[in-house]
């Protein structure tokens, strides 16, 4: 027996069964392999969130930064054995890290993007908003104020999950940002940066996103967020051709994961 085959117009028909709509600005995270097998490979989803924001909308993708290897030793700083060379950050150029997945890939890579200047934070955008999502990037604390993920929360925006583990919400960095909570561990990163002038190296600072941003919550914690938000009848759920799909209010999901990290690990 063949195996469904999903098209471009079925997967957007999925979408707008989710909820998705014409002028939505959208942050898509995808286990593209779980929609099954789809005619035109993830430029098909792709486009088909496209095809149903619209003209007005944007889709956007947490990108960060792919080297290939660990380049830093303990203390931030790029290690001597690899300082001459490491590639600048060019965010013209460079590719969004492997293990976001393949859709980050095919929508970092698409003629006209847009990409944020924040190697660890960056975003890709496409559509009528994405210089205005990803511009002047801070490069300290790059998921808080004035970041892509704080202009997707005030600009009523959503995120899109298709078929990912919920624990791979990257907006709740951003929550963890705003939060009240003692004894928030920081790091500072060392980065070299593509200047006009030459390579620019510079040492940024941000809350640690590779771990909980501080002692107690387990290392799924984004994940439990996120259905404890579900079960309060918040967002959507559906399929997005076989993937189990789910449709979030930024701003919703943002002011539930602070009260919620509040409550349980704040002051």
């Amino acid at each position: 027996m063949e195996s469904k085959v999903w098209t471009r117009s079925e997967l957007a028909g999925g979408l707008r069964g989710l909820g998705l709509a014409g002028g939505d600005a959208v942050m898509i995270h995808a286990a593209f392999g779980r929609v099954g097998t789809v005619l035109g490979g993830p430029d098909a989803l792709v486009d088909a969130v496209l095809d149903v924001v619209g003209a007005d909308g944007t889709l956007l993708s947490y990108q960060d930064w792919e080297l290939g290897v660990d380049v830093w030793g303990e203390d931030g700083q790029v290690l001597e054995a690899f300082r001459g060379e490491v590639p600048p950050f060019d965010a013209a150029t460079a590719r969004p890290a492997r293990d976001h997945g393949v859709i980050a890939a095919a929508v970092g890579t698409r003629p006209g993007v847009r990409r944020s200047g924040n190697p660890g934070a960056s975003v890709a955008a496409l559509g009528a908003g994405a210089e205005a999502f990803t511009a002047d990037h801070p490069l300290d604390f790059g998921y808080g104020e004035d970041s892509p993920f704080a202009r997707l929360v005030a600009a009523g925006g959503r995120v899109l999950m298709v078929g990912a583990p919920l624990d791979t919400m990257t907006l709740l960095h951003h929550a963890e940002h705003l939060a009240d909570l003692p004894g928030k561990r920081r790091v500072r990163v060392e980065y070299p940066l593509a200047t006009p002038q030459g390579t620019e190296w510079r040492v940024v600072e941000e809350y640690d996103t590779s771990r909980p941003v501080v002692d107690g919550p387990p290392e799924d914690y984004f994940g439990r967020i996120v259905a404890d938000h579900l079960a309060t009848g918040a967002g959507r759920r559906g399929k997005v051709g076989a993937a189990d799909s789910v449709l979030v209010d930024a701003a919703e999901t943002t002011a539930f994961a602070v009260a919620w990290l509040e409550e349980r690990y704040g002051r």
